[in-house]
């Protein structure tokens, strides 16, 4: 396979152009606000929710739900990843994440206030299906793309995922705002078509990576137990790990930032939605601004990085974290979120696209496996997400609060800030005798 083929490059992207509707509609936009209105619903105007049994701060169930999502996603993508190296079947543990993601957002059409319980778990397996396939779809960034092209077709992808979401998210959205013209009555049914919509349009658009990326590797057959085998891979993978000096570095930094990055992403229309009041038609709107913004700043820190290193530019978006999490804390006023959102925006996708191309560097060369290597990658963002969900929903429960929640993001930021400044920024050792440009 020929690296830097604009062809399979272009299809690579498609796929953050396919599932990243999940990530804003699902997540971040119109599936939070319906669920705040459809929680109070059934608890009858007071949040507090029965599921199956346990009575709980809709809230707190949303950001619980998320941790326990990502925990059952940690737990299994290592050894489905190690199968995926070992077999050479890759694209085929991506399909599977990604028709379990979509099919579960379709089954999201049926989410009314009668049927809460059992939607909080569709909507677990669609978290599980979206982590799930994102793993091994990141794991081909090695195999299409030479090191010198890591950061801007990382950043292209993202910019693709941002585009191509806005384009469903408008959709969607003129049906929030104008139902009447669909011919549309009854109130709760846009967000219900919307729910449907992203798992038809991440099943469309996935056919087309899902027909020219590789299979995998094949050049291994399995023999023996294919669960041993598994384990086996994951322990060689570990081993080679250690032997990087500046990786575990980074993984820590990474693991550590995440908690606060990721968590932010899942709960800040819940906080918009409850803490401040707004209408979901102003949520909604302030998520595709942040969308649009994250276009630019996809890009902006791709050409930083080329200017002073990964790590650098890395510190720069942890530290304007910290910036927006002591904002958000004094936030009270829709003009003051809209701000906040704008600098979220600046932010998001640019970290997360230079975290993706940054740790590719840092994987050994000439790495055949890279599906396990980035089950670690995968594993530690999404550990980081079960903490930071988890520490985020205790906190709220504890205090009551969900700004106290914020100030222990902003905390987590810090110390995510502190272990990058760890790490060279200009260049990476390989074994103690390698020099490499990161």
């Amino acid at each position: 396979m020929q690296k830097n083929d604009p062809k399979l490059i272009n299809a690579w992207c498609m796929y953050d152009w396919a599932n990243s509707v999940h990530a804003l509609v699902i997540v971040s936009s119109i599936f939070p606000v319906y669920f705040s209105a459809a929680a109070l619903n059934a608890s009858a105007g007071t949040g507090i929710v029965d599921f199956f049994g346990f009575s709980v701060k809709s809230t707190v169930l949303f950001s619980y739900t998320v941790s326990f999502s990502f925990l059952l996603t940690a737990i299994s993508i290592p050894l489905c990843t190690a199968i995926a190296d070992f077999t050479g079947h890759k694209k085929r543990f991506m399909k599977f994440f990604c028709y379990l993601g979509a099919i579960s957002c379709m089954l999201l059409f049926f989410f009314t206030k009668d049927t809460l319980n059992v939607s909080v778990l569709i909507f677990a397996l669609s978290l599980i299906g979206w982590s799930g396939s994102i793993v091994f779809y990141d794991s081909y960034l090695p195999e299409i793309a030479t090191e010198d092209n890591y950061d801007r077709v990382s950043a292209r992808g993202f910019s693709m995922g941002y585009f191509g979401s806005v384009l469903l998210l408008v959709f969607n959205l003129s049906m929030v705002l104008f139902p009447g013209f669909y011919g549309i009555t009854d109130k709760a049914m846009p967000a219900r078509i919307s729910f449907f919509t992203v798992g038809i349009w991440w099943i469309l658009f996935a056919q087309i990576p899902f027909k020219y990326l590789p299979s995998g590797n094949k050049g291994k057959k399995p023999v023996g137990n294919w669960i041993f085998n598994g384990f086996k891979e994951l322990a060689k993978v570990y081993g080679q790990l250690r032997e990087q000096p500046y990786l575990a570095k980074f993984l820590m930094a990474f693991f550590v930032y995440t908690m606060g990055l990721r968590t932010v992403m899942y709960v800040a229309t819940i906080f918009g939605s409850n803490e401040l009041k707004l209408p979901s038609q102003s949520l909604i709107i302030t998520v595709l601004l942040i969308q649009l913004v994250g276009i630019a700043g996809s890009y902006s820190f791709s050409w930083l990085s080329s200017k002073i290193g990964n790590i650098y530019a890395l510190m720069i978006g942890v530290a304007i974290w910290i910036g927006i999490c002591t904002g958000a804390y004094y936030t009270t006023t829709a003009g003051q979120f809209y701000l906040v959102a704008c600098a979220v925006g600046m932010v998001m996708g640019g970290i997360q696209s230079l975290s993706r191309a940054t740790y590719s560097k840092l994987i050994p060369e000439n790495t055949i496996d890279t599906a396990s290597f980035f089950s670690f990658y995968d594993v530690t963002e999404k550990i980081a997400i079960v903490l930071g969900t988890f520490i985020y929903g205790t906190v709220e429960q504890i205090t009551g609060s969900m700004r106290n929640s914020i100030l222990a993001l902003l905390l987590i930021f810090v110390i995510g800030l502190i272990l990058l400044s760890r790490i060279p920024s200009q260049k990476v050792y390989r074994f103690g005798l390698q020099t490499k440009s990161n």
